[in-house]
């Protein structure tokens, strides 16, 4: 499979995808910039954590305005696979390629520490091989509070659209186990079509071994388990 991981100004995750798809997972990885034109033939973007353009308006909002991002428009229109991690996220719920916003933390403080997820459908690439359990994943963000009206979150429940909520170690969904105010512990969403991911969380951050938690790496497992089977 062919990761296409994209970098914007201010980017500062995109290193450590790649790493992770790469060195861990074995995978053929390009690296875009966020000028060009050209996704050079890969099945899947990754849109990275970070800072794009500096979070000087909405986080994302510029970034949204790339060239790149008409490129990954139309491949996730033709169906192609794309991933939002973090800023990710946020770039792509600006663009409107998934459902919702990412507003100010409740306290609105910059919050970055391990919390624990639960997959919430097993009907993604992203999620299908993902053990229904209690996840430890770091989350590093200031604005991450996902928002959304009440006919769209009944949209999201109705056609299976939430991928990840926040919960506690035992996997409760709870009101404690909510890190950053979002709407019913919503920590990750897909598109009506199931081919485009924004998750808030950092799997990528739980990949390697050498960091004592590997409980991320079964999302990139469970991504190639279903593209490549």
């Amino acid at each position: 499979m062919k990761f296409g991981v994209v970098t914007f100004p201010g980017s500062n995750c995109d290193e450590d995808m790649i790493h992770v798809l790469e060195t861990l997972m074995g995978q053929q990885v390009e690296r875009l910039w966020h000028k060009e034109h050209d996704l050079k033939g890969v099945d899947m973007v990754v849109l990275p954590g970070g800072f794009s353009y500096g979070d000087y308006l909405r986080s994302g909002a510029i970034a949204r305005f790339s060239p790149i991002m008409q490129e990954v428009a139309a491949h996730a229109k033709k169906g192609g696979l794309v991933f939002g991690v973090c800023n990710g996220f946020q770039v792509l719920s600006e663009a409107g390629l998934v459902p919702g916003a990412l507003l100010h933390n409740e306290g609105q403080k910059f919050i970055s520490k391990n919390i624990f997820i639960r997959r919430a459908t097993a009907n993604t690439a992203l999620t299908n091989a993902v053990p229904d359990k209690a996840l430890k994943i770091p989350i590093a963000h200031g604005e991450g509070r996902f928002h959304a009206d009440a006919a769209t979150l009944k949209a999201l429940k109705d056609n299976d659209q939430v991928i990840f909520r926040y919960c506690d170690a035992e996997g409760r969904i709870i009101d404690t186990a909510n890190p950053n105010g979002s709407k019913e512990n919503i920590a990750g969403v897909c598109n009506k079509e199931r081919n485009v991911f924004g998750m808030m969380p950092h799997p990528e951050r739980a990949c390697d071994e050498r960091l004592g938690n590997t409980d991320g790496r079964s999302l990139f497992a469970s991504l190639l388990k279903e593209v490549l089977a």
